[in-house]
């Protein structure tokens, strides 16, 4: 009968240190700060595709094709008294034809950290704010004229899609 009694008395402080371990768990883990997440909260803003010719040597080179993200802060940027992606753009036309150097054609010389970063700081000093936290490269191309002039001249000699439809006859 005795090992009953201190089968019981023991089952019962094992459950009972079980339940009293589980709840000061729980209860640290809601007092511990959650983990600020990725770029602390920040929005995101995205530009449409912009064209920027590239200019050299008095004539255009080609078009250099962007389309960016921005890491923002939201608040400062309801602040704005211009539409963003404006501004934004903006900044980015001012960027590139003050940067003149940046090879577009020649992929090896571009300093990509450094187009972003310059971009960044542009804006940012543009607000008189840290408005833009990070930028964001979703897509960039440069075109050459050469290559535009191709793909136009191939489009208007392409056969069409459907022969069998451009030779019919239009039945009514």
């Amino acid at each position: 009968m005795i090992k009953f009694v201190v089968a019981a008395v023991w089952i019962s402080l094992a459950t009972l240190g079980a339940v009293f371990y589980a709840f000061q768990a729980t209860q640290a883990r809601q007092s511990a700060d959650p983990p600020p997440p990725l770029f602390g909260g920040l929005d995101y803003m995205r530009t449409r595709i912009v064209s920027v010719p590239v200019v050299g040597e008095g004539r255009v080179q080609g078009y250099f094709l962007v389309r960016l993200a921005y890491a923002v802060q939201p608040g400062k940027l309801a602040k704005l008294a211009l539409p963003p992606d404006m501004l934004m753009v903006d900044e980015l036309h001012t960027y590139l034809y003050g940067n003149p150097q940046t090879d577009w054609a020649n992929v090896e010389t571009i300093d990509i950290e450094g187009f972003k970063a310059g971009i960044r700081d542009a804006i940012n000093a543009r607000v008189g704010d840290e408005l833009v936290h990070e930028v964001l490269i979703e897509q960039i191309d440069f075109l050459s004229k050469e290559e535009i002039r191709d793909n136009t001249l191939r489009r208007r000699l392409a056969p069409p899609e459907n022969e069998e439809q451009a030779a019919a006859p239009a039945a009514h």
